[in-house]
Formats: C-alpha cells, sequence, structure tokens
C-alpha cells in the first residue's frame, strides 16, 4: 500500500514529467509578411509554427525520403529557379528515371486548393506523400521512411518541438513539409513594387499589363490573374488547345480527366501562375515550349480547336489571339516585372545543411 506522503510523491513527479515533456513544445505561430493584392489566405488545420516550418525545411532539404539517400524534395524544386527545376524538361528520380510532365515551381501554396498537373492532391499535406513512394521520384516505401526519421536522433527532439512527440508517423512527415511550403510566399517582385507604390513599370511594361488584360489582345486575364489579384493565377483548370486532339481517345495524357473520370476534364491541367516565368523554363505540363517567345507564338496563332478546348479560349476559331511582334515583345517585358529576386534569394528557404 502506498502512503499519502507517496502518492503525492508519485503525483507530483507524474505531473513533473508531463511539464518537461512540453518545455521543449513551441507551438509559436509563424508570422506572414505582410500582403497587399492577394486574396485572403485559406484557413488550415495545418497551421504553420515556428518549430514546425524548421522542422519541414529541414525534411525538404534531406535525402533521406529517397532509397538509396540520393535525392531530396530540394532536389527537383530548387530556389534560385522558384523551386522549380529548370531548365529541365523532366525531372530525374532515382537511378536517373524521368517523370513523365515538367515539374512545377513551389510559391504561394496556401492559396491552392489542389496540387499537381492534374489536381490529384488536394492539399499539401496529401501532395508530400505522392514523390516519396513514386518510382520513378524518390521510390520510398512511407514504412521505411517514417523508421529511419523515427530511428534519428537528430529529428526526435526537432519532432518534439514541433508536434509535442517523439512518436513519428507518416502524417507529421507530411505536415511538418506542408507547413514550411506553405512559408514559400513570393510577393517582392517589380511588379509587386509597383502595386505598393515603390516602383513604377516602365511605358513598354505597362503597355504589356494593359495587353494581358485586354479581351482583345493578350486576353491572359480569365486564367491568369494580375489585375484584381496577385497570385498570376486562378488556380483552376483548362485545357488551353496545346494539341490537334478532336475526340477523347487521343489524349494520352489525359490531365484533370484521368482523376475525376469525367469526359469533360479530359485535356484540362492546372493554370500555372505567371510569376517568375523568366526562372521556370520550358513550359506547359510536358515542357514543349523552351521560351517565352514560343509561349506567346503559341497563343498568337497556333491554338487548335481540340477536343475539349476551354470555352474561355476566344480565338481560337482563328488559331489564337494574332498579336503583333511589338506586342508580344512588351507583353514579355511585362512578364519579367513578375520575377522576384527577393524570393530566390531568401535565406529562411534554403538548404539549411548548408548553414554555417
Amino acid at each position: 500500500m502506498f502512503s499519502k506522503k507517496n502518492v503525492s510523491h508519485i503525483i507530483l513527479l507524474l505531473l513533473s514529467c508531463f511539464f518537461l515533456s512540453w518545455l521543449s513544445f513551441d507551438a509559436s505561430p509563424y508570422k506572414y509578411p505582410k500582403l497587399l493584392h492577394f486574396p485572403k489566405m485559406p484557413t488550415t488545420d495545418n497551421a504553420p509554427t515556428l518549430a514546425g516550418v524548421a522542422l519541414g525545411r529541414w525534411l525538404f532539404y534531406d535525402s533521406i525520403l529517397s532509397q538509396d539517400h540520393s535525392i531530396s524534395c530540394a532536389s527537383c524544386h530548387q530556389q534560385a529557379y522558384a523551386f522549380s527545376d529548370a531548365p529541365n524538361r523532366f525531372s530525374k528520380g532515382i537511378n536517373g528515371q524521368l517523370g513523365t510532365r515538367n515539374t512545377m515551381p513551389l510559391f504561394n501554396l496556401a492559396w491552392y486548393p489542389s496540387f499537381f498537373w492534374d489536381g490529384k492532391a488536394n492539399s499539401l499535406e496529401t501532395q508530400v506523400f505522392h514523390p516519396v513512394s513514386a518510382h520513378n521520384e524518390m521510390n520510398l516505401a512511407w514504412d521505411i521512411a517514417v523508421e529511419r526519421i523515427q530511428n534519428s536522433s537528430f529529428y526526435a527532439p526537432k519532432f518534439k518541438a514541433a508536434f509535442g512527440t517523439t512518436v513519428i508517423d507518416s502524417v507529421l512527415i507530411a505536415k511538418a513539409i506542408a507547413q514550411f511550403e506553405r512559408t514559400l510566399i513570393s510577393h517582392n517582385s517589380k511588379y509587386d513594387k509597383v502595386l505598393r507604390g515603390e516602383a513604377y513599370f516602365t511605358p513598354d511594361e505597362y503597355e504589356g499589363f494593359i495587353l494581358i488584360n485586354d479581351q482583345t489582345k493578350g486576353d491572359c486575364l480569365h486564367c491568369h490573374t494580375t489585375d484584381a489579384n496577385a497570385l498570376g493565377t486562378t488556380t483552376k483548370f483548362s485545357n488551353n488547345g496545346l494539341d490537334a486532339y478532336y475526340q477523347a481517345k487521343d489524349y494520352k495524357d489525359k490531365g484533370l480527366g484521368a482523376i475525376t473520370r469525367k469526359t469533360t476534364d479530359i485535356g484540362r491541367f492546372k493554370i500555372p501562375s505567371l510569376r517568375n516565368l523568366l526562372l521556370t523554363a520550358p513550359y506547359m505540363h510536358d515542357g514543349r515550349f523552351c521560351s517565352l517567345e514560343e509561349v506567346l507564338d503559341f497563343y498568337s496563332e497556333q491554338i487548335n480547336l481540340s477536343y475539349n478546348i476551354d470555352s474561355k479560349m476566344g480565338f481560337a476559331h482563328q488559331g489564337g489571339v494574332q498579336l503583333s511582334e511589338e506586342e508580344k515583345s512588351k507583353i514579355i517585358q511585362f512578364l519579367y516585372t513578375l520575377t522576384d529576386s527577393v524570393f530566390i534569394a531568401n535565406t529562411a528557404f534554403g538548404n539549411p545543411f548548408e548553414e554555417k
């Protein structure tokens, strides 16, 4: 039988252990920068904390999540190229295996309702699961990934700080990486500074801005927002008439249609942001265009009236919007103002393993 004194000591000991275990847990919220001309940021049940973001950054740059320890998330999402894999058309996974679609850049992801060109992931947390287990990417079974990190003395205190536990599972790994990815916000291009009244467009840049928002000229505004908000995309999906496919069966890559199984979604792909285009070539889901000049030529004269083409492609019947070379040049000069050199140099997003 325990005496009252012994019971009191046991209770105090348990309370002390509980208190000490939480001393290392840090739920301090991550503070986003002040953003102007952006839509309201959607809420999430995995809001970034300082400790969670720090942990996610380590995991993002750690090759521990690939089968042979040869690549990390950052191998195909390089900060210098707005977290794309430019200039590669397709990324290489372990053993040099190539992907089948161009690697999308990572920024302003907190606003996106779905991920990948075909929208197969409906959250950043879900997105994390795909590349780790994909055979032509990191090719690592998640149970092995969890075992590796669970056995790591390096990561144990970091998970304790971020989530209050050293019992690690795939959900917590995905949550940490997603927290870091939510902080990758691009908002300091010349375009942003113009919106904030800190800089001015040149006459040609301004004319390019007007042209892309003119429905009788560039006609880009239906998919690429640069006027009403600063994301540079509606975050939706579109079939922009890339190929002369006139039946559903012609599409080898059905895009969103392969996920939803709806014929109306066949050939539709996620609309990328216009931001940081200077850094992220090649373009389109299959990386077919090597330069912005090629992209403008396509939208000007090479659009196909293909099966399921987006109804917003109003000039498809004449092959495109028929821009002059001068108009194309001015549009490209505006697009260059969307390059965020501050974003790609931000040390908070860089490789922590390289810090001294």
